[in-house]
């Protein structure tokens, strides 16, 4: 990727470590020659030759005279002492995960491990520089949240890197289906089921579903929506089932919702994809002149501060957030100090808990 505000020459350089992290040139594998980079990047010999001075200087290259330059590999710039653990989340500030981080800091804590903390912002080319910067830093095992999981893996090579280079990691909250790896997890699917079993038998028959899909914990919770329609042989209503990006989420669903509550025929309960966007829906159902639960019952997902943060106590699925976060540390370590098989931990799933409170009223 260009950009034209940075040197040619570190260009060049986060090219060639890019290439190193993702494992395309292995320990002792010759590099292309300052010639052939220079043709194939269009760019001086000068400008080669000062990115590869700069990186043989950092112990990522090395020079044999006479014959080429080569990459030192990964596995020699480590540190056997090393104690760090790396965190890849999707929002540092999204009010699941510093619960999460925070269960993980004491479990590592407790084991005489540090933490190493990034976020992608959602973003997955963020997430390969996440993914480069804690390979660069050395660290000893990571855990990871997938960057928007139902939309591919683009950055599969940094993992399949990290596994050639037996650095132990884990996912949360979901995983990459082509990557075989550790993850734990809510049942996500059967936590919505439960959301709406529970409105079924409450006596609502018009329930509309709020998801993002971008995501497979949204795909999942998406699935218990419809699910749960089909088991109980209820009518299912495309208009009532909304879908929408993490571009669109602050204003596809709110929009969506109003049009709804306009119709004659409109829903007697929302589940939504989570907490933040049910308490944002509760500024809808008051301009549409609706009460909660009186008119409509209205469930979250997360149990988080928020559920309980307005005069409307929601109705929500719990998430174990401090645990998932102990849990995964535990097992991470537990993978990197050989006690633990990687293949032998598969999907840790949590069981849901359907929190009842004031936003929902049977019928």
């Amino acid at each position: 990727m260009i950009e034209p505000s940075v040197p040619k020459y570190m260009q060049l350089k986060k090219e060639i470590q890019s290439w190193i992290y993702a494992g395309r040139f292995k320990s002792n594998e010759q590099l292309p020659s300052e010639h052939e980079l220079s043709r194939l990047f269009s760019m001086s010999r000068q400008t080669v030759r000062q990115a590869v001075g700069e990186m043989v200087q950092e112990g990522l290259l090395y020079r044999i005279q006479g014959k080429g330059t080569y990459c030192a590999g990964m596995n020699t710039r480590r540190p056997s002492d090393t104690a760090t653990i790396g965190v890849i989340t999707t929002y540092i500030s999204d009010y699941i995960f510093p619960l999460i981080v925070r269960g993980a800091e004491a479990a590592l804590r407790s084991r005489g491990y540090q933490l190493l903390l990034a976020s992608t912002d959602n973003d997955k080319a963020k997430e390969r520089e996440s993914l480069e910067m804690m390979l660069a830093q050395s660290v000893s095992g990571l855990i990871i949240e997938p960057t928007r999981s139902a939309e591919g893996n683009p950055n599969e090579s940094y993992y399949r890197a990290l596994e050639a280079q037996g650095i132990p990691y884990i996912m949360i909250n979901e995983s990459y289906p082509e990557l075989d790896c550790p993850c734990i997890k809510v049942d996500d699917e059967l936590g919505v089921y439960k959301a709406v079993e529970f409105l079924i038998l409450e006596g609502h028959r018009q329930i509309a579903g709020f998801f993002k899909t971008d995501d497979l914990q949204g795909v999942n919770r998406m699935n218990g929506f419809i699910q749960a329609h089909l088991h109980y042989k209820l009518p299912f209503h495309d208009e009532n089932l909304v879908t929408y990006t993490t571009e669109e989420k602050s204003d596809k669903p709110l929009s969506m919702a109003a049009l709804m509550l306009s119709r004659k025929n409109r829903p007697t309960a929302f589940v939504c994809y989570n907490d933040e966007l049910a308490i944002r829906m509760l500024d809808i159902i008051r301009e549409a002149s609706l009460l909660v639960p009186d008119d409509l019952s209205i469930v979250g997902f997360d149990d988080s501060f928020l559920a309980t943060a307005t005069e409307v106590k929601l109705t929500t699925i719990a998430h174990p957030k401090i645990e998932m976060g102990i849990k995964a540390a535990e097992i991470l370590i537990d993978m990197k100090e050989r006690k633990l098989d990687r293949r032998s931990v598969g999907v840790v799933k949590y069981v849901p808990e359907l929190i009842i409170r004031e936003s929902t009223k049977g019928l």
